[in-house]
């Protein structure tokens, strides 16, 4: 098989793809936008791509694809994250850090109490970010990346573990056209079912009957985050994971009765949630 992965190599997303799929070829795309159209046009048969950060929240660009395109997700590896400060092994100091804006915003405070005079600037990713730095010695950049960066790309690491909170995870899942729950050989934490649900208007209670829906049928929902449709003010739609096994007749009823309320409710997938192994 072939799975696109958010690139490029060294990324904290090849980590996750590559214990997810040992075996298979991996492709790295310089955005998450490439890896859902790579899915879409079928150049490859999966793709893994980075859902939520433990510091940052949801990764907001894979939850509006995941709202645009016609894919599932298939399953979830959740993985600590850990960022180093790196610079070109020429250099001794530099006047510039970069790296994705996630990692720019887990290390804020570190930043900011050691550097901070020195301008930042968003890059693809952070294994780019390294890239970046190791092929172009003559500026004094630094990247934030993870050790592995460091490594394939011949930078030196001048501060380790620079993420402001020790307890840093990111949740990758694995997106494809397949509706299927997809079975790996990694500790298994829980499983859930993710929706996309847009209520037919804005009106008081519309929410509330939503959520009715999941409560009396004693259904807990680990996750609900509203995200704007870009059509206008007050316009969302809603990601709602609901954390339990799932029930033929007790989930199918759930998600009939929500459409029965006029809602359109998109079913993302009933997938497992596995943890990565160092």
């Amino acid at each position: 098989m072939k799975i696109a992965f958010l690139g490029p190599h060294a990324s904290f997303t090849q980590l996750a793809a590559s214990q997810i799929f040992a075996e298979e070829e991996l492709i790295p795309q310089s955005s998450i936008l490439d890896c859902f159209n790579a899915v879409k046009n079928n150049e490859v048969d999966k793709a893994v791509v980075p859902l939520e950060n433990s510091i940052e929240g949801t990764v907001s660009m894979t939850l509006d694809y995941l709202y645009d395109f016609e894919v599932f997700i298939e399953t979830e590896l959740v993985m600590p994250i850990a960022h180093h400060l790196m610079i070109h092994p020429d250099n001794e100091t530099f006047d510039k850090i970069i790296s994705h804006p996630q990692a720019l915003a887990q290390t804020f405070h570190f930043r900011h109490d050691h550097y901070k005079n020195i301008h930042s600037q968003d890059y693809s990713s952070t294994a780019a970010a390294a890239k970046l730095v190791s092929e172009n010695p003559n500026e004094k950049w630094a990247a934030v990346a993870n050790r592995y960066s460091a490594k394939l790309y011949g930078l030196k690491i001048v501060h380790e573990n620079i993420q402001d909170f020790e307890q840093n995870h990111t949740k990758f899942i694995v997106i494809s056209k397949n509706k299927e729950n997809l079975q790996i050989d990694l500790p298994k934490t829980s499983e859930k079912t993710s929706l996309l649900i847009t209520l037919p208007e804005d009106h008081a209670g519309g929410l509330h009957q939503v959520l009715s829906v999941f409560a009396w049928r004693k259904m807990n929902l680990s996750k609900i985050e509203s995200r704007t449709l870009k059509t206008g003010l007050g316009n969302y739609f809603f990601f709602i994971n609901v954390a339990s096994e799932w029930h033929n007749v007790l989930s199918q009823n759930a998600i009939d009765e929500i459409i029965a309320l006029g809602c359109n409710v998109k079913f993302l997938g009933h997938y497992d949630e596995y943890v990565f192994v160092e």
